[in-house]
């Protein structure tokens, strides 16, 4: 019984004492990373292309975009970004603006984005609530509405 007992143990254990480690999943990172010229671009690409677990390198220096594809998490990238290229990084935070259920929600629009991009409000804790109009502007909206028989009398 004590045989079975360790084996079960063993089994259970977690992965740093069996010295196994856990394996990346294949993925696309994006990241927001400010480059001014050719030479940030080049320094940047080349940062990123001799990191192990990379397939490929894909830079975008008008939308100051980074995507890199391979078996890496976001963190390493964000630290070899700033320890090799000496650039700061963030993860990429605009979605396309079809996506965003509510795209008129305050801190939604960002000066910097890109066009036809918007904050992801569904992910962004810094972006408010969307905007509920309160008891009078829903009088008043509903007053002029085309569900409303009496909006003729109105005008």
């Amino acid at each position: 019984m004590l045989g079975a007992d360790l084996i079960t143990e063993l089994c259970t254990a977690p992965t740093k004492i069996l010295g196994r480690k856990k394996r990346k999943q294949f993925q696309k990172v994006e990241l927001k990373v400010r480059m001014d010229c050719e030479g940030c671009e080049r320094k940047v690409r080349k940062a990123l292309e001799d990191m192990k677990g990379v397939s490929s390198v894909e830079v975008d220096p008008k939308q100051n975009k980074v995507t890199v594809s391979g078996y890496v998490e976001t963190k390493e990238v964000i630290e070899r970004l700033r320890h090799r290229a000496g650039k700061k990084a963030e993860p990429w935070p605009y979605v396309p603006y079809d996506v965003v259920p509510h795209p008129y929600v305050p801190g939604a629009y960002d000066k910097k984005a890109p066009p036809g991009y918007v904050r992801n409000v569904l992910d962004d804790p810094d972006v408010g609530p969307p905007a509920r109009a309160n008891s009078m502007e829903e009088k008043y909206t509903s007053a002029f509405s085309d569900e409303n028989p009496n909006a003729c009398v109105v005008m």
